[in-house]
């Protein structure tokens, strides 16, 4: 028997634990669900066979250790920060790791050691970075292997409520992690366009945004991702003139998420203390001189973006439940509670690819597009994306399919065609108009 150890069970493991547990008997395999508290750990086994619970804290040295040694595969669905300590270990230890998150520059330095123990270290096997790079890479070498030459390239993604569930002026309600949705954009957004570098300022990156649309007829707004120009070097098309990433919401998100960054409401610099602060008496604090959080609007519109933001609560006098917190630390617990997914609430995750190329001398543009509804605020379409993929990638390198070794993203074939074959059984397909 193999043993998976999974590190961290948290809101997008419920469909990987389900494939592994699914899949045990059959790949003679057991699964290990490490979580920092053993009952969130127990409530996703649910009593089935072939798998066990235990409590892990992996800031615990000797803690993580041991439960590494146990493995013959990590995956790991931890916080970002936390892979590299059991990267660490599963180098140290002789094994194999898989993760959803980004190549940290930290798992990246281990590449050499990972390739000389012969593990691989993959990364980025989640929804985006992951079926994003799958499926990129797939229409790429094919566009490639046809004699196009592939000029434009460009590539958004984004965790959305499905539209019947959809309440709020924003369009949104998080099916993810809360802390990264308030933080998203504070790095400067680099990108290629027509062959010049561009880069978007953080007070830019919400009012700088494109219209997208989707097969059928539906449009999204688009804000660009921190840094598309490295992954011109990932995906080897150094010939590309016009290389973005960007993330997807509904059409009125960025127009009001301007709001919180105008007003300073996504700050983590700074502390308030705010024992019998209201919310109105914060926003009233956080007030320009002259009366308007955009100057370049008239009065008037500045009223109408205030009245909209109200539906939050944050004109209200409620007062705020934390005591001491940054604005950012105030806006995540206010609206955790006004956009949280109800029981039966679906979400939804929308990509898009477009190719833009040129074949036998005529311009040509493909695009590719998926959109995924979950089932409810369990079974999510950001955890069927999220760990699906992981879960296969894990079954190939745990049935010896998977050659690559070190520090990995999974840009190559070998990825990206067993993956995606078994990811359109399970009901995640993309579909291409020309």
């Amino acid at each position: 028997m193999k043993n998976i150890v999974l590190l961290g069970a948290g809101r997008s493991s419920v469909y990987l634990i389900d494939y592994f547990l699914e899949n045990a008997a059959k790949e003679g395999w057991t699964l290990t669900i490490a979580d920092i508290t053993i009952l969130g750990a127990l409530e996703k086994l649910a009593g089935r066979p072939h798998g066990k619970a235990i409590e892990l804290d992996v800031t615990n040295p000797e803690a993580l250790q041991s439960a590494i040694a146990k493995a013959d595969i990590v995956v790991s669905l931890l916080p970002p920060a936390l892979h590299y300590l059991a990267a660490e270990i599963c180098v140290e230890l002789n094994k194999n790791m898989v993760t959803a998150s980004y190549l940290s520059p930290e798992i990246n330095a281990l590449d050499a050691i990972a390739k000389s123990k012969g593990l691989i270290l993959l990364n980025e096997c989640g929804l985006d970075p992951g079926i994003d790079h799958l499926s990129a890479m797939q229409m790429i070498h094919k566009i490639k292997a046809e004699g196009g030459h592939l000029h434009t390239f460009k590539s958004y993604c984004g965790g959305l409520v499905a539209p019947e569930n959809n309440d709020n002026r924003f369009g949104y309600k998080f099916s993810w992690n809360p802390r990264n949705v308030i933080l998203a954009g504070q790095a400067t957004a680099s990108y290629l366009l027509n062959g010049e570098k561009k880069f978007i300022p953080y007070n830019r990156i919400f009012s700088e945004t494109e219209t997208i649309a989707i097969p059928n007829g539906e449009t999204f707004g688009a804000y660009a991702n921190r840094d598309s120009l490295s992954y011109i070097d990932t995906y080897s098309i150094s010939d590309v003139k016009t290389m973005l990433r960007g993330t997807l919401r509904y059409p009125n998100y960025c127009r009001l998420w301007n709001f919180f960054v105008r007003a300073g409401l996504t700050d983590t610099g700074f502390q308030l203390n705010t024992d019998g602060l209201t919310y109105k008496a914060m926003m009233e604090a956080f007030r320009p001189k002259n009366g308007v959080f955009f100057s370049e609007l008239s009065v008037e519109q500045n009223r109408q973006i205030e009245q909209e933001i109200a539906e939050t609560g944050l004109f209200s006098d409620e007062l705020m439940p934390l005591k001491k917190a940054s604005p950012a630390d105030i806006l995540q617990e206010l609206l955790e509670r006004k956009w949280k997914l109800q029981a039966q609430d679906k979400d939804r995750v929308v990509m898009q690819h477009i190719f833009g190329y040129t074949l036998n001398g005529r311009e040509k543009q493909i695009k590719s597009t998926m959109d995924i509804t979950g089932q409810n605020a369990i079974h999510t379409a950001m955890a069927q994306t999220v760990g699906l993929p992981l879960a296969v990638a894990t079954k190939l390198i745990l049935q010896g399919k998977i050659k690559q070794r070190g520090a990995v993203v999974p840009v190559d074939e070998e990825f990206y065609t067993p993956i995606l074959s078994e990811l359109a059984d399970l009901g995640i397909v993309f579909t291409e108009t020309e």
